[in-house]
């Protein structure tokens, strides 16, 4: 059994946005220069948890910098840096990596025993808060919950692979065979890969590992296709319910809570670190996230899960830290947006219902 955790969430934050896809460096290259309220989300939830939480029951330690032309709204000045070549470079250079292990670094100096309570926008560093968490508890008493539309565990050569067989077997593909970023790229950690990085790296034991509202998980026909491209990315899913990973998905939230709620329940471990990925409600209950690709779940739906969360703390597991990640704030500022996005208010909603008992 590891060391007791106190009481107090302990908030911290780091905007680091390294994000390829040719719609973010537009957005960031449109909006660049703008004085905005904060291109960090990290504050803005901040002023809702000082406004409506009493002070005595939490704690912050600021963020952690990222460089200008990497944040998701860079100042002019950084507007040339701000290129693909550049994002990718980052990247492949296992740039994300980087972070994650100063992610680790500050909660391990700042932060332990407290709760790390962390605000970002890409998901890579939830790596680093959990290898730090990893590192404080023993390994196999701690269970990892991501809820996520995403599955967030395929390295870069099975994503290259499915996108090869796309190009070659799908007339109307997305994507350009010309595209030299699409071929050749190394295994970096990153937004995409990290919880492969801990299945591989022995971080987590796959059996306390559990995603919630994946929508990316092929459908059963697709793993009828005898291609090796193809046969690569499948199994890079395939494999983790082998392993024993538990996957809930979207379709299987929409089924009622008692799916849910039965999947909580196996969880044995004395601790927890959860992990929201605010995509979850992509298109739905909010748009200021980076991924908007699939639609996501209902605000209502989100906080479902939040009170579920919240029942397996009151049973007596201990929260060991969580995070809430993948938020775009140039759309959750209602600069790329119609109206006010309702982003901030319900990632502040969430970390109220699983942090702090009602």
């Amino acid at each position: 059994m590891g060391k007791i955790l106190n009481n107090h969430p302990v908030f911290f934050g780091c905007a680091l946005d390294p994000d390829e896809r040719d719609e973010s460096i537009r957005e960031k290259i449109r909006l660049s220069g703008k004085d905005p309220k904060s291109d960090d989300p990290y504050f803005e939830i901040m002023e809702l948890v000082r406004q409506e939480v009493n002070p005595e029951t939490w704690e912050e330690r600021g963020i952690i910098p990222v460089p200008q032309w990497l944040r998701p709204i860079p100042p002019l000045s950084m507007q040339r840096d701000v290129l693909l070549d550049n994002i990718v470079r980052f990247i492949d250079g296992d740039g994300c990596l980087d972070f994650a292990q100063l992610v680790s670094k500050f909660i391990e100096e700042y932060i332990l025993p407290g709760i790390p309570c962390m605000v970002a926008v890409d998901h890579s560093l939830t790596g680093g808060a959990f290898t730090s968490l990893v590192g404080f508890y023993d390994p196999d008493d701690i269970s990892l919950i991501v809820v996520d539309s995403h599955v967030d565990a395929l390295p870069a050569s099975a994503m290259s692979e499915a996108i090869q067989y796309d190009i070659a077997t799908n007339p109307n593909s997305v994507y350009d065979p010309n595209d030299p970023f699409l071929k050749n790229r190394p295994d970096s950690y990153n937004a995409s890969s990290f919880i492969y990085y801990l299945l591989t790296e022995g971080l987590i034991d796959p059996r306390n590992l559990y995603l919630v509202g994946v929508s990316d998980y092929p459908p059963k026909r697709a793993f009828r296709i005898r291609d090796g491209r193809i046969e690569h990315y499948l199994d890079c899913y395939s494999s983790l319910k082998r392993n024993g990973v538990k996957i809930l998905t979207k379709k299987d939230l929409s089924l009622g809570g008692v799916t849910l709620t039965n999947l909580i329940r196996r969880i044995r471990t004395p601790y927890v670190y959860i992990s929201i990925d605010m995509d979850i409600g992509a298109r739905n209950a909010l748009n200021g996230v980076r991924f908007l690709n699939h639609q996501g779940i209902s605000e209502n739906q989100m906080y479902r899960i939040a009170l579920n969360l919240r029942e397996l703390i009151d049973r007596g597991v201990r929260l060991a830290g969580m995070d809430l990640m993948e938020f775009n704030p140039r759309r959750a500022c209602s600069w790329e947006t119609q109206g006010d996005d309702r982003t901030y208010r319900i990632a502040f909603n969430l970390i109220k219902t699983i942090c702090f008992k009602q």
